[in-house]
Formats: structure tokens, sequence, C-alpha cells
């Protein structure tokens, strides 16, 4: 980098110094000290010049710059030239001195950096120093403190400076008044006087070597006198300190004599300090100070203070340790350095003091005493070495504190003796045990912390600090060979050492070591005579009994291995050789494990085999026995030690195994018998594996015997009746028995497999047997001791075990085996079902499994009760709440292993797929049972028995695996598990099922196929809880079974999935849908024939379940078996009983979850519902006068499943695409249903769900074809269709037969209202009827129709032609209904196209007449229609066109002015009225005259009784008056005959008479010629009125008064008119 950008660098950090924020301006000092490193020069200068240039910079940003310049100075002293470090000098000067005040961080920091330089330009620091160092004037502060730290830094280079700062100090220090001034003068001192200590003891090296001490004493003396007679008096705790500080080393320059005047006083001034000052550390190493100073002179004022002294050092050196106080512990060396001046000089009078503090009792006074004893010791050794006898014996009581405290300090004590020759003096012995007695400590737990008083933190140092102790004065004390060898040996067997071994054999190793270096072939231990030493046998016994524990003690094990190896000679001479090897390979094989992964009986077994090569070596059947005897010897030392006993048992066995003598052998094994504890279950084993163990060698003897135990007065003693009923002794007598069951085990376990078969079931069962059950007075009583259950279970497994592995144990019939199991049941079902306490259901289990193994087989039955309660044992038991480390216990572990085995050897003998269907049968309920523990453990025994049947699968011929599908589908819902154990065990279970049907495909069994070894990919994917994985994870498990499920097994796994979908755990009856669904997808084409099945199981799964999940599934299956089959599908639900139930319409409605799937189902059902005819009629009655009317079932059925699928939301597009289908077979559904009944089985069906309230829809015919019209316009939009209908009662209308053809015409006029733009397609289908068969359907269609034309949407789609053409073609329909129908559209055209009529005129005028001459019609109501329509279309046809037809229709209407019906005469008299209004002002004479000839009936009729008629005939009245040419008649009619207005009958007919009369004389006679008809008009307002026009004689006779005044008042009329 160039110098510039240095520089720059350096500016800009530097400026960066003034951050707020402490962590940058660390940052920043840290990046300029590393700058520094590179650039030290450049950063000096840097920091100098912002400093100089920066004067008013805070001191704390100036104290950081001075630090990084003390930094850079130390890093690189020797680099720097004098220029420079001259201008720093000046700088760091300047900063220090540069106020008075003191402003410790930052003049602290230029001190420091002076000092630094001072390291090589002491002069140039001098100088500059000392030119502020000016005699008379108080210094500054840092001056004096620089000054000091300087004399320490560069002890050469400062002390030929002293003596003038001294002689200019010493003045100074009277004018110092404040007290920080004063202690800086101390420290001054202080450091002068250790530099100068420092000088004098390197005179050598130091560049003045005739400096001396006098050239420093005088004024020395004098600062001192200043210092201790006016400053150490000071109040001012810190100046105290300060002063004694100071007057330690300078205690060392005062002169001798001095020296000697002032102790007298120095040393109690000293030591009243004590008194003044919690920390002590300073005051002591003052004194320690002085001290030295005092005993090199020889003072003699020592002895005179030496009781004052001594007494206040023990006080300082008894105060309790701190461990976190770092000043008390460096005080307590301060006071050790005391003590070893005062050793020195008065040693007498120092252990007269220390030695008695020992018998105290005060913990801390005896560890205080203690420790100062051990430094001595070590300190001043030649001074102690003459009081060793009279420190020894002063430890007696120190040896008995049980203090952990306490203890630890003697342990040290002892640790120096043994250094300086005191524990070869009488007593060392004592010692060395108390040594060895705390080596045998417990080691404590890992200690909390509880602070320094924790007992169990001195306890576990007591021992630590032994065994360091007892190994480091093993070897490397030299002196102490002798003494410890072989002493050390008498500590090993006995039981209170046991703890030390390990430290007492590492010691015994080394000392053997040595000994065999100094004479290789000597016996390393020489009795002598000595009676206290262990035996070869003794030794033996004890270190290979204890290395069954090997991690104990911190490894005895390989500890006591190592020291049996160099004993080899000792234990016997022949064990050399064998040992060398067999030993590092036992030791090899502790360093390979740990104590949590080392496995016990593997680790004994090694040690008992070691033992019989030993035994096999050595082969000295007396050496052998002696062994033995020792050993059992041993054994009630190990009454505490269980394990460690146990193995000595088989060592017992393992040693009579090989001994000859069988008298030998049968004496120990009675005394065993006899002297076993057999309340310890421990010993219970450990005593049967010693039996058993002997029994390989002395099978006969061991069995007699234990037979001849059974038969001693021992046993019969505890056995005896009276003592029975007693719970201790029959308690005792259990565990007798208990233990000699297990010798049996044991003895069956072992012995030679040659002898065993034919003493098994006489010696060995009978006896287990007799021993388990007691009688008494003849009745066998069952015993509920559990261990003696558990040792008859332990060892009937044994026995079977040892049975079944001998050469003939597959030919041997074991005739007690029926009771043993049964016996192994009852156990078992003895057991808490909800808890698993004890080891018994896994005993039991062992031991059934080894039985069922042996010939005879189990029968049937007793093999399925066998399972039954092996399976309700365990699966019910309540799971254990996990261990820490998530870990199940070890009990319920074994216990479910023991079950595996026992399932798995009863799969073995029966090795079909009947025999695994059997087992997983018996497994079934717990699979499905609604606890997850239960489920977990059912598919583990699954997956297990599953993994062993496809391991030990053996195909002699190609044959099915019949039951695949029943198993798949059991096991692979279960993948969807609320446990993750579960879904993993599933996985497992169908990925064995689906490798065993490769096997029995003929793929061999090493074959790995790629689709099936994708299962345990997914296995991951099972872990997850999130659902969507999971059943995503069971979609792929689906699509696996798929590709390698037989065809003939798909039926059965679906059946057996659609039965899990009512599974208690929604996840697995999800997961049998999506795996169902997988399934029909995939392979959903081959099942054609099973579709009806199919149907039927879901629609009874659906029956039996009602969750939500069950519902959803069973919707998807459906839709998803349609896809591919939609007609079967469609016929099989079609057969489903009516009503449908909510199951069956709700299958139904998942066929609309897909638009084209719906369309298909919609299209078939629309061929359903019209294929077949929709009713038979049948006679209820034989003389009934109509027959009724049934519905048919499949179009009836049809109907209702349309209603259901156009009810799904989802069916929207598949309705929009058949929408003019739909509507029409719907419309014309309705039609041919109006009045239809249901069949009566049906009916009685509708009547039971009415009541009940079951029934949400009406099953009734044309109900059910209207609600599915509904929900089809629903579904396609038409919602405004649907409501105009209700709110105008429509839909009620259509169901009726009088009210259809309204309703029709209703939705029509509202279709053309909302749904125009469908009814072009709409028409087409309805076009299509024209032909039907069915009257009501060309009625309905036609009605429908016809409306459409009173709309003008019609004409707006361009309609209009081919619904007029439509309904021509209609007109010569057989039925009056459909042609009156065609009348009334063709009229409509005037309300919906009027200005299309015109163009029509002359076809519609044509189709009216024909309407009126129709004949065929009884009740004329064609004519009546085709009236109606021609007084709506006269105003707008073309006047031509209505003249070729008016007299014709006038003619043919006149007929119905006096017809009964009210419709007829209001009808024909409008369009009477109509037909003058059309032809108005061109009257034909011919229409005149029909004009003239109904002029009579109009009069009469106004005053018919119907109001329609009424208003006709005013209409027409006023109708006519323009073409009667006359205009009074005209305006007559015009104003009494307005509608609303009301009329005088007599005065409006006379004046309409007087002008008829006066106008049309010659029409008179033809008016009173038909007013005669009249006369006998049915209605008497009519009859009343026509006198009126003709007054007759005869009319006066009538009747009724009214007739005859109104024929009297028409006589006087006519006489004015003559």
């Amino acid at each position: 980098m160039s110098e510039s950008y240095v520089k720059r660098l350096f500016t800009i950090l530097l400026d960066a110094v003034t951050d707020k924020d402490p962590q940058v301006q660390e940052q920043v000092c840290g990046a300029l000290c590393a700058l520094g490193e590179s650039q030290p020069e450049e950063a000096l200068r840097a920091c100098e010049e912002h400093l100089r240039l920066h004067e008013k910079l805070a001191h704390p940003y100036r104290t950081m710059i001075l630090r990084v310049m003390e930094t850079v100075v130390s890093s690189h002293i020797g680099e720097l030239d004098k220029g420079l470090a001259r201008a720093s000098i000046l700088l760091a000067s300047s900063e220090m001195t540069k106020v008075k005040e003191l402003v410790c961080d930052w003049q602290q920091a230029a001190s420091n950096v002076l000092v630094a330089l001072g390291k090589r330009f002491i002069s140039s620091v001098m100088e500059e120093i000392l030119s502020k160092f000016q005699p008379g004037v108080l210094p500054h502060h840092f001056v004096v403190q620089t000054l000091a730290n300087l004399s320490v830094s560069n002890v050469f280079g400062m002390v030929p400076f002293l003596t003038s700062i001294l002689s200019t100090m010493l003045p100074m220090l009277s004018a110092a008044k404040p007290d920080s001034m004063r202690v800086v003068f101390c420290c001054a001192l202080q450091r002068f006087s250790e530099s100068t200590l420092e000088y004098l003891a390197d005179l050598d090296q130091a560049p003045d070597p005739t400096v001396r001490k006098d050239a420093f004493a005088t004024d020395i003396f004098s600062a001192y006198d200043i210092l201790f007679h006016h400053w150490l008096q000071s109040r001012e705790a810190k100046l105290r300190l300060a002063v004694v500080e100071a007057l330690g080393p300078m205690s060392h320059l005062l002169p001798s004599e001095k020296l000697e005047e002032q102790l007298p006083k120095l040393l109690p001034g000293v030591l009243g300090l004590y008194k003044k000052h919690a920390e002590t550390v300073h005051v002591s190493r003052s004194l320690g100070q002085i001290l030295e100073a005092a005993a090199s002179v020889g003072s003699r004022t020592l002895d005179v203070q030496l009781d004052s002294l001594l007494a206040a050092l023990h006080a300082q050196i008894c105060v309790p340790v701190e461990s976190s106080s770092p000043l008390v512990m460096s005080n307590q060396k301060e006071v050790l350095r005391c003590f070893t001046v005062l050793a020195c000089c008065s040693p007498d009078r120092l252990l007269a003091f220390l030695l008695p503090k020992l018998d105290t009792s005060n913990e801390r006074t005896r560890v205080g005493t203690l420790q100062v004893v051990r430094h001595i010791i070590n300190s001043a050794a030649a001074q102690m070495e003459v009081k060793q006898p009279f420190i020894l014996s002063s430890m007696k009581l120190p040896l008995l504190d049980n203090n952990s405290k306490v203890k630890r300090a003697v342990v040290q004590v002892i640790s120096a003796m043994a250094h300086h020759g005191y524990l070869e003096q009488p007593g060392g012995e004592a010692m060395i045990e108390y040594i060895v007695q705390q080596c045998a400590l417990p080691p404590e737990a890992e200690p909390q912390k509880l602070g320094a008083n924790s007992e169990a933190l001195a306890a576990d140092s007591v021992r630590a600090i032994s065994v360091s102790t007892l190994y480091l004065v093993s070897t490397t004390v030299d002196r102490m060979g002798d003494v410890l060898w072989p002493y050390l040996f008498e500590f090993l067997v006995p039981v209170r050492f046991t703890g030390a071994l390990t430290p007492l054999c590492r010691s015994l190793v080394h000392l053997a070591q040595k000994r065999q270096e100094a004479g290789a072939h000597a016996l390393l231990i020489q009795y002598n005579g000595n009676v206290t030493l262990p035996s070869p046998y003794a030794m033996a016994t004890r270190l290979l009994a204890v290395s069954s524990s090997p991690y104990l003690g911190d490894g005895r094990g390989a500890a006591s291995l190592r020291l049996l190896s160099v004993l080899h000679r000792d234990i016997h001479p022949m064990l050399g050789q064998r040992w060398a090897t067999a030993i590092p390979l036992l030791l090899e094989h502790l360093d390979g494990y740990t104590e949590e992964t080392l496995s016990r009986k593997e680790w004994e077994e090694k040690l008992l085999m070691f033992l019989r090569d030993t035994l096999a070596v050595v082969s000295d059947n007396t050496w052998i026995c002696q062994l033995s005897l020792e050993m059992c010897k041993q054994l009630p030392s190990y009454n505490g030690t269980p394990l460690e006993k146990n193995f000595l048992y088989k060592c017992i066995g393992t040693t009579l195994g090989a001994a000859s003598s069988k008298e030998v052998v049968r004496k120990h094994l009675q005394e065993l018998l006899e002297t076993a504890r057999y309340q310890e279950e421990s010993e219970r084993e450990g005593l049967a594996c010693c039996f058993g163990i002997c029994a390989s060698s002395h099978l006969d003897d061991t069995l007699a015997q234990l037979e001849d135990f059974v038969k001693s007065d021992v046993f019969r003693k505890s056995a005896g009746i009276f003592n029975i009923f007693k719970d201790r002794s029959e308690n005792e007598v259990e565990k007798v028995k208990s233990a000699l069951i297990l010798c049996y085990g044991h003895v069956a376990a072992r012995a030679p497999r040659e002898l065993l078969l034919a003493r098994v079931e006489s010696d060995i069962f009978r006896n287990m047997s007799q021993c388990f059950s007691t009688k008494v007075l003849g009745i066998k009583v069952e015993t509920k001791d559990l261990g003696l259950r558990l040792c008859l279970a332990q060892s009937v497994c044994m026995a079977s075990q040892a049975v079944r592995s001998s050469s003939h144990g597959s030919s041997f019939q074991l005739l007690r085996k029926p009771e043993l199991v049964a016996q192994m049941m009852e156990f078992i079902k003895a057991e808490p079902s909800d808890s698993l306490r004890t080891p018994m259901r896994k005993k039991a289990m062992l031991a059934c499994t080894y039985l069922a193994s042996l010939e005879p087989a189990l029968e049937g039955q007793a093999q399925a009760d066998l399972i039954h309660s092996c399976l309700h044992s365990i699966m019910a038991v309540l799971p254990e709440p996990e261990g820490v480390d998530g870990h199940q216990e070890p009990l319920y572990l074994d216990t479910m292993q023991a079950l595996k085995d026992l399932l798995t050897g009863l799969l073995q003998r029966n090795m079909t797929p009947q025999g695994l269907q059997v087992m997983v049968e018996h497994l079934s309920p717990w699979i499905k049972s609604p606890r997850g523990h239960e489920r977990v453990r059912a598919l583990g025994l699954s997956a297990c028995l599953l993994q062993h049947f496809l391991k030990h699968l053996h195909i002699s011929a190609l044959v099915p695996f019949h039951n695949l599908g029943l198993l798949l589908g059991l096991f692979s819902p279960r993948c969807a598990d609320l446990w993750p154990a579960t879904r993993q065990e599933a996985v497992s279970c169908v990925y064995s099922l689906l490798y065993l049907q490769l096997g029995y495909e003929g793929f061999s069994r090493d074959y790995q196929d790629d689709v099936v070894e994708q299962l345990l990919t997914l296995k991951d994917g099972l872990e997850h809880p999130d659902p969507a994985i999971l059943f995503h994870t069971c979609h792929s498990v689906a699509q696996i079974i798929g590709k390698r499920l037989p065809p003939d097994q798909l039926i059965s796994l679906l059946l057996t999935l659609f039965e899990g979908l009512g599974d208690p755990d929604q996840n697995c009856s999800r997961a049998a849908t999506v795996i169902l669904n997988c399934l029909l997808k995939e392979r959903g084409h081959v099942l054609l024939e099973k579709v009806p099945e199919i149907v039927s199981v879901l629609r009874s799964k659906l029956q039996e379940t009602h969750g939500e999940h069950v519902l959803q599934a069973a919707q998807h299956s459906v839709y998803v078996l349609a896809a591919r089959h939609h007609a079967a599908v469609v016929s099989s639900l079609l057969g489903s009983p009516l009503p449908f139930d909510s199951h069956t319409c709700t299958l139904w409605r998942a066929l609309a979850v897909e638009p084209g799937l719906a369309t298909q189902v919609l299209g078939l059902l629309l061929e359903k519902m019209s294929g077949d005819v929709p009713f038979k009629e049948s006679r209820a009655f034989l003389l009934s006068s109509a027959p009724d009317r049934v519905a048919t079932l499949l179009p009836l059925a049809a109907t209702c499943a349309l209603y259901e699928v156009a009810s799904a939301p989802a069916s929207g597009p598949a309705v929009l695409e058949l929408y003019p289908q739909l509507f029409a077979a719907l419309l014309l559904r309705v039609s041919c249903t109006v009045g239809v009944q249901l069949p009566r089985n049906l009916q009685a069906k509708e009547r039971k769900s009415a009541s009940s309230g079951l029934a949400s829809r009406s099953l009734e015919p044309c109900s059910s074809a209207v609600d599915a019209l509904q929900a089809v316009l629903l579904r396609g939009g038409n919602d405004d269709v649907v409501q105009r209908m209700e709110l105008e009662g429509g839909w009620q209308l259509l169901r009726t037969s009088a009210g259809h053809e309204e309703g029709v015409t209703r939705l029509a006029s509202a279709m053309a209202k909302f749904a125009g733009p469908r009814l072009p397609l709409m028409m087409k289908a309805l076009f299509a009827t024209q032909s039907s068969v069915y009257e009501m359907q060309r009625v309905s269609s036609t009605a429908f129709l016809a409306e459409l034309l009173s709309s003008n949407t019609a004409n707006d789609l361009m309609l209009l032609e081919s619904l007029l053409d439509n309904l021509l073609a209609r007109q010569k329909d057989t039925c009056a209904r459909v042609r009156r129908l065609v009348l009334r559209g063709l009229a409509n055209v005037a309300s919906g196209s009027p200005d299309k009529v015109r163009a029509h005129g002359p076809q519609l005028l044509t189709a009216m007449i024909g309407g009126l001459d129709d004949g065929d019609d009884p009740h004329s109501l064609v004519a009546l229609e085709a009236m109606v329509g021609l007084a709506r279309l006269l105003d707008l046809v073309e006047a031509w066109d209505l003249r070729s037809v008016l007299l014709h229709v006038a003619i043919r209407i006149r007929p119905f002015f006096d017809s009964e019906k009210v419709e007829f005469r209001s009808a024909s008299i409008r369009l009477f009225g109509h037909l003058n209004k059309a032809c108005q002002g061109e009257c034909e004479d011919v229409f005149l005259e029909q004009l003239v000839g109904g002029l009579a009936p109009l009069l009469l009729h106004l005053q018919d009784p119907q109001p329609p008629v009424a208003a006709a005939c005013r209409f027409a009245l006023r109708m006519c008056g323009p073409n009667l040419e006359c205009e009074e008649l005209a305006a007559i009619f015009q104003k009494h005959l307005q509608e609303g207005r009301g009329l005088h009958f007599g005065e409006f007919l006379n004046t309409t008479c007087k002008h008829l009369m006066h106008h049309f004389p010659d029409l008179l006679g033809r008016l009173l010629s038909t007013s005669l008809f009249y006369f006998k008009s049915s209605w008497e307002d009519i009859r009343a009125a026509a006198p009126m026009l003709t007054a007759l004689q005869l009319l006066l006779k009538d009747p009724a008064p009214a007739v005859r005044v109104k024929a009297a008042e028409t006589l006087g009329r006519l006489v004015k008119f003559a």
C-alpha cells in the first residue's frame, strides 16, 4: 500500500473512534492495532498527529488512541527509531500530565505508553519524566506511578537512577498529604525495593556490578521511618495495605542493626493488620518477606515473637478455603511460606505448637494443622527427619476422623511421609492401611455444585486422591517397594477392601513387574510363615470372581486379570504359557466394549471358559478340590453383591465338573443345598446354574443329590403340614421349591443330550411337578407364589429346549406335553389383562413355544385356545410411558418377542396359506381395534409372521395363494393408521404378501421385484403425520398392489376393502377408500360382471356405518367404478329398492362428480325413463268404470335417480349439455304420470314413510317427475323459472289432471321469459312428440308450444315459422284437446307476434274456421277455442282475407249465442262484435242480414244472468252500431253500453226499438219472430226481456209476475208504433 493511502486509512479510522456505539469503538481500535502490526511507525505518527491536532478531543477517545499506541509500541519496540520514540515520549508525557486532576484511564494509558517505550529508550523516557520530578515540587500522581512501573519493567535500566530518585523523593514524603499521593509513593518504594533486590540477585548480569545494598540503606530506612511510624497509622485501609506491601521488600534493604532494632515493633504492627483487613494476602506476603529478612540476619527477636507469630499464622491457615476465592488460596500459600521460615528456625517449638492441635476435634483446626504438617515435611525435610516417630505417633487420632476434609488432608500428609521415609518406620503400615481404606470408599455420583462444603464433593475427592496417592507411592517412590510388597496382598480378599481392588491390583502389578525384572525365575510371594497373606486358591478365586463385573471400581476386571497374569507362577507353575495367551484375549475383549455395551452373559462365559482351560491345564484333582473348597468358603463374602455371587456359583459348578472325586462333588453339592440363601432370587439362580454346569459332567450324581435333598429332613421340616399354613414357612418353602425346580431346569439344559431323553420324563418333569404342587391331606394345592411359577415356566422352557435340540428330539413323544401346556396357559390367564408387571407371560409363552415344537402336535382347539389366551394377555395390556430416551420397557419387548416366537413356531407346523390365514384371523380383531397400542402390536406380530412365512416358504408345485386379496385388504388400509409404528408395520406386511405371491407364482426366494421394492422407499412418507402425504403414499401402495395382484384376487381384495370403510379409525377408513378407488381405476376394466355385487356391498356398508368419511368413500368408489362401467353401475343402482334410501341417493349423486360421466349417466337414465311404458292399466275392481293406471318401476326409478343426479351441484355441466332432452323428457314424464298410482307394495311403503316422518320427498310418480324437472331447471341455472312457477302455483297445477294444461302453459310462459335462448333445442325435442302414442304427452307438448307463440321470444328467436308449421300439422290429431290447444297456439300469434298475423292470415283463419267446423268434439271445446282465437285475430288479418270467411263465421257462431255454457255465449257474442268491428263501413248486405238477425239475441242477452255474457253483448252492440247505418242507434249504443256504466234496460230498449222501427220498418217482423224463440228461454231475465220486443197476450198468463208485467208494457208500446 502507498504511504498516502495508509495515512488516509489511519485518518479515517481515527476519526471513527468517536463513534457512540461501544462495539464500533472496539472494532475501530482493533482495526488500528491490526494496521499498526504492519505499519507501526505510520500508526504511531498518525496517532500522535491526531492527538496533537485535536486538542479538544474528549479523554475517553484519547484513551483509546493511547492504548493503540501502547499496543503498537509493545509489539514493535525494536523497530522504532529514536526520533519517533522521542515524539511519542513527549506526546505521552504531555497527555499524562495535561490536567492535574486524576483521570485514571486516560493518564494510565499515557503512562503505559511511557513504560512500553522505557524498555528500550530508558534514557529518553527518564529525561522527560525527571523533568517533571523536580525537588521541592510535589509531582503529578502518574509521574510517580510511571517511575514505579519503569523500575519493574526495566530493572537494569532503572536501578542506576534510583539513588537520585530516592534523594529527590524523600523530602516529598513529608509534603504528601492526600492519601492517593501517599499510596502512589508506597507503590513506588515497593517497586524500587523489588527491582533493587532483583538487580542485586543478578549482579553478574547487571551493567554496573559495583552496586551494593548499602547504597540504598539510608534512604530506604528514612522512607521506612515515615511509612511505619506515620502512614501505617492512617485510617485509610487502602493506604495501610500499600504501606505494608512496601515494608516487606523494604525490610531486605534495611541495615541489619536497624532491622533488629525495628523488629519488636514491626512484627506486632504487621500482625495487628490481620484484624483490620479481610483480604490478608498482602499482609501475609509482607510478613513472610520480613521473616525471611529477619532469618537471614539471624535475628533473636524471632524467638521472642514466636508464640504470637505461630498463633496468628495458625489462625490464618485454619480459615476455610473457598475454591472460588484465589485471594484466600494465595494467602494460605504465603502463610505456609511463613511456617517454612519458622520450621527452619525453631523446629522443636513449631512441632510442640502444631502436633497437640491434631488431637482437637475441630475440623478447621485439624485440617489446617495437617496442611502445615504436610508442608513442613516437604519444605523442611532435613529439620523434620529426626522428628519422624514423633510425627507418626501424633497421627493416631486424625486417622480415626471420618470427616472427608480431614481424610483428604491426612492422605496428603501420608503422601508426603511416603516420599520422606516415614512409612518405613514402625507405625507406617497403619498409614498404608488407611490409604487402602480410603481407596475402598464407594465412589460418589457426579457431585452437584453444592459449594465448597459439599460432603459429596469431599468424599469423592478423598477416594480420588487416595487412589492417586497409592499408585504414585507404588510407582515413583523406590524405597516403598519393600514396604508395600507383599503387604498389599493382605487387602485383596477381605470384602471391606473391595472398592480398593483396582488401585491395589495396579500397584501390585507394578511392584510384581519390578520384582520379576530383579529375579525372573523366583516365586514372587514368599510366605515364610506369614499366615496373614492369602493362599493362591484364595487369590485366584477372589480375582476371578470380581472380574465378572469388570467395569465396577474403575475397571477392576482388567486390573484383576493383569494381576492374575503376573502371579501365574504363584497360582500354579503350569499356568504361565496358557495364561500368557488367554488373559490378553480377555483384556482385548474388554477394551472393545463399555459397561453399557458389554454382554455380561458373554463375558461370564469367556471367564468360565478361561476357568475350564485353567482346570484342564492343571489337571490335578487335589488342586481342583482345594480350589472348589476355597470357592465355597468365599461364597458368604459375596452376599452383598449378588451378580458376583451368582458367577461364583457358576465357577463352583465348573470346578466341580472338572473334579474326578464323586464324593467331593456330592459333598459340596449337599453343602450348597443346605447353606443357600433361598430368599434371594439371584442366589437361587446361581445355585441352579451351579447344578446345571456340574450335571454336564456328573448328571446322575447331581440328580441323585437333588432327590436326596427333597427326601431329607431339611426339606421335610420346612414343608411339614403344620408349617404349610404359616405365611413365613410357606414363603420359605416356596423359595426352596423354586430353587429346586430351577436346578432341574438347568440340569436338563446342561445334561449330555444322549443321556437326557431317558431321564427327562421320569426324573426331571416328574420331580418338577412334585415340587410345584403341594398335597395337604391328599389334596393337591396350587401355589400362588409368583417366583415358583416363574421358576417352573423357566425350567419347563429349558428342559423342552434341551429335548428339542437332542438328536432324537424330533421323534421324541413327550407324554406330559398337554399337561404342561395347560399349566402354562393357567399361568398366563392368571395374569392381569391390563398391566405387565412380571415376566410370567414371557416365560410361560417361551415354554409353550418349545413344548409346541415337540411331539405329539397340539389339537386344533387346544392350539386355538393357546393362541387366544396369549394374544389376549398381551394385546390388552396398557402401554407403559416410554423411557427418557424414548425406548420401551425391556420386559414388554421381551414378552412380545416371546409371543412372536410362539406364533411363528405354531405357524411353522402348518406352512400353508390356510395356516397363515388361521393365524391372521386370530390377530384380525386386534388389527381393527379402536386402541392404537393394540393395533401396533397386532401389526407387528402380523409382519413377523409374514416374514417368517416368506423366509421359510417352499413351493413344490405352483398353487394359488388363494387368500392374498383378503390379507391385503386387511393390512393395506393400516398404512394410514394414526400411529406411525402401525403404518410402518402395515407396509412391511404388504411387502411380504406381495413377495409371497411372487413365490407362489414360481419366482425364486432371492428374486427382487422392482415394483415391490418401491414399497420400502414409501416408508419415509408414512412417518409424516400430514394426512395428504399419508394418503398419497397409500395411493402409491395401491398402485403397487394393483400391478402385482392376480385378477382372481381382485374382487376379494375389493370386498375386504369395502369392509374396511367402516373402520373406527377414520384414517384407515379413508386409506381403504384411496386404495379401493385406485384399484378400481387401475384394474376396474375386469370387474364388469362384479359390478352388481360391488354396488350391493357399498349400499350395505353405508347402511351399517354412518360416518361422513364412509359416505364420501362410497361415493368416490361408485364414481370410479362408473367411470369404467357406467351402464352396469346405473343398472345396479336402478335395481335398488324404491323409495331410494339416503345411501342410495348418495351413490347416485356421486355419479355427478365428473361432467363426462354425469352426461353418460343422465343419458342412460333418459333412456331408462323413456324406453319403457310409463304405466300399466289394471282394474282394481271388476265392475270399475275405468282401469287404474299403475306406474312401472324402471321409469319411476330412473326418474328418482335423475332427480338425485341433477340435485348434485357437480352435475351442472352435464345438465346443461343435455338440457333440451332432459326438459322435454321430464315434461313428457310429468304429463304421462298425472293421475298414475304407485304399485300397491310401494303405496304401503309411502304411507309408512309419511307416517314416520322419514320421507323427505314423495315417491308419487307425477310428483317425482315434477321434482326431477325442478332439479334440472335449478341445475341448469333457471332459478327464475322455478320461482315464478312456485309463485303462480304452476308446480301444483302440473300435478293435477284439471290443472295440468294450465301448469304447462305457465311453465312455457316462464321459460319464454327467463330461458329464451334454450328454446330452439327444447322445441326440437318437443316436436318429436307429435307422434307419441300417449295422448297426455301430445297434449302437454302442444300446450307448451302453443304458449310459446304468446311471447315475442318466438319471433325474436325466429321460431315462429317452425312453431306454426308444427302446430298446423297437429290439427288433425285424434285428441280434441290437442286440436283445441293448436288453435290456442295459433291465436297466441296475435299476442306474441301481431305483426306476423297478416302474413299468415289465411292459414290462421283457415285453421280457426276448421275449428269452428270440428265435428269430432262432442263438447265443442275446439269450436270455443276457435271463437276465442278468431276474436283475437280479426283485428290483425287482412280485410280481404276476412271477407271470404265473414259470413261463414257469422252463421257458424250464431247457434252459440244461446248456448247453455257461459263460455260459449260470451265467446260467440264477443266474436260477433269483432266481426262487426272488422268490417265497419264496408258491411255487405249478406252480413247485414246476419247483423239484423242477431240484434234480438244481443239485446235480450244484455239481461243475461252471467256478467261476461252481458259485457260481450254491450261490446257486440257497440261494434254493430256503425254497420246499421243509423247514427242515432250508433250514438245510443256508444252512450248507454260503455263498460262499467249502469243501464236502464227498459228505457234503452224503448229508445232502441223506436229507432229500429223508424229506420228498419221491414225488420220489425223478423225481430218479433226472433224474440218469440226466447219466450221459452231457461233464463228468467231473458224470458222477461223477450216480451219487451213482442208483447203477446199469451205472455200475460205467464206464471212469472215479472213476465206478465213486461208483456203488458210491451203491448202498450206496440200500440204506439202501429
